[in-house]
């Protein structure tokens, strides 16, 4: 019998929760630093006597509690929290300001002296950082814990189907998510389906009580489809009084498109099966930050743009620029510019096709322009214009529209948004013509259903990994 290790579930909050207290404290001490000692008390001069450091120090302590309980209420002290940094951010930044608003409602209560409102300006921005840095450094001891084969989570796939090889690929090549797949049942007598390593067969359904206690299995991942509820509850009532955690994955797409919602008109509940994607003050907002960023991107990036619009026209005939129909918000045509990556004339004679990596219809500064997302860049020429968006769903030709749409489920669903340079599919590796479109529409739908301009503002940092360390880039 395999031990189950409960060693990070321990370690991993306690280190998160001391990282925070840290954070927490230096904020304090380094903001009081700044008000009082530093060069700024020098353009802001504070009347009266110079306020004693304990005070700070003993609201500080007092706070800390509170500040750890508003952490935990966002289930932010969990083992496994494998999280993208900057999502991690954003979160810490709304939770430290409801933090930075309790203790200056302390202060009415412990008011030892006058408490200097830039000191707690600087505590909500530093806070903000050295909080983000302590749990980027918790994140990577994690990860590495796990990478090493540490304190991993035993886990069983119920199922055999593509879902199942997904996930089962997913953790094998992700060790850093902290599970350790030890194998697979399947229905009993079931047909066993052609799927080239998916990992371990461990018996039927009916067997799971054996397994789980050989293995000593923490978390049952569940991937019978949705049509077959019944199995699940006989794998339920089998597990009744064994101490595992069961994760259902549902059908992926219908999971991201079942946004219903009970809205009331007139007295009557209806249920909204489908909604408008963003309302007309998000449209707006959605507007003003692509005329800001593309702007800025522009304006940052203009001797690049002339650097590579020349040596375009040195090492290769034909046009600076590239420019082709595509296809936007509502089936709304326009034309996408681009840096010309390929030589002049590269479809006449093989009409509308997919580039692919080492395409010999490149040029050499083609290649390297490909390779780093540069030849995308005036396309925020089309963002001012209000044709795209900087994020959204990437365009596509009519002609692979008109193919596509025949056969994937819910294509044309990504035309209820403006297309966009980067998107959620492209900043999660799907992209080039060798990734599944199937999954690509999934994603793009996911990004329509929830979208808020924080989510735009982590695929543009996601963004920018991608386009330096990506492995599908070319």
């Amino acid at each position: 019998m395999r031990k189950k290790s409960y060693s990070s579930e321990v370690l991993i909050p306690l280190i998160t929760i001391l990282s925070d207290i840290i954070a927490i404290e230096a904020s304090f001490a380094i903001s009081y630093w700044i008000r009082f000692y530093s060069p700024f008390k020098n353009y802001y001069p504070f009347a009266g006597p110079l306020p004693g450091f304990t005070g700070y120090m003993v609201l500080s302590l007092m706070v800390i509690p509170i500040w750890i309980l508003i952490f935990q209420s966002r289930k932010m002290y969990r083992p496994r929290r494998v999280v993208f940094i900057f999502d991690e951010f954003f979160l810490i930044g709304r939770l430290v300001t409801f933090g930075v608003i309790f203790a200056f409602g302390l202060i009415f209560f412990y008011r030892v002296f006058p408490y200097s409102r830039y000191v707690f300006v600087f505590i909500w921005a530093i806070s903000i950082v050295l909080i983000t840095l302590g749990r980027y450094m918790v994140l990577k001891i994690e990860k590495n814990l796990y990478n090493r084969g540490k304190a991993l989570k035993n886990a069983l796939i119920i199922g055999n189907n593509t879902t199942a090889l997904d996930i089962y690929k997913n953790f094998i090549d992700h060790p850093y998510a902290g599970y350790n797949i030890c194998g697979y049942l399947e229905e009993d007598h079931s047909i066993d389906i052609d799927l080239p390593d998916k990992g371990k067969r461990l018996g039927c359904y009916s067997e799971i009580i054996p397994v789980i206690k050989q293995y000593g299995i923490e978390s049952v991942l569940v991937t019978i489809p949705s049509n077959e509820n019944d199995k699940l509850y006989e794998i339920m009532k089998l597990c009744e009084g064994e101490n595992v955690e069961f994760l259902l994955i549902p059908d992926f797409l219908e999971m991201i498109t079942s946004s219903v919602r009970v809205q009331e008109i007139d007295g009557i509940p209806f249920l909204k099966i489908k909604s408008i994607p963003m309302n007309v003050w998000n449209r707006i907002v959605k507007r003003a930050f692509d005329i800001v960023f593309s702007s800025l991107i522009l304006l940052l990036t203009s001797p690049l743009l002339l650097v590579l619009a020349l040596l375009i026209k040195i090492t290769s005939k034909g046009k600076v620029f590239y420019k082709q129909e595509r296809v936007s918000l509502e089936g709304k045509k326009f034309y996408m510019f681009k840096f010309r990556s390929m030589v002049e004339g590269a479809e006449q004679e093989t009409g509308a096709v997919f580039a692919s990596k080492d395409d010999d219809r490149s040029t050499p500064i083609g290649r390297f322009m490909r390779k780093f997302s540069f030849d995308e860049l005036p396309q925020y020429i089309n963002v001012l214009k209000g044709d795209m968006s900087v994020v959204g769903p990437r365009p596509e030709r009519e002609y692979f529209i008109n193919i596509m749409k025949q056969k994937i489920p819910k294509y044309l669903e990504r035309h209820r948004v403006k297309c966009g340079i980067t998107g959620w599919a492209q900043v999660n590796g799907l992209r080039g013509k060798d990734t599944s479109m199937k999954k690509r529409i999934e994603y793009d739908i996911y990004y329509i259903e929830n979208w808020s301009i924080i989510f735009d503002l982590k695929i543009i940092l996601k963004t920018l990994r991608e386009m330096f360390f990506s492995k599908a880039a070319f």
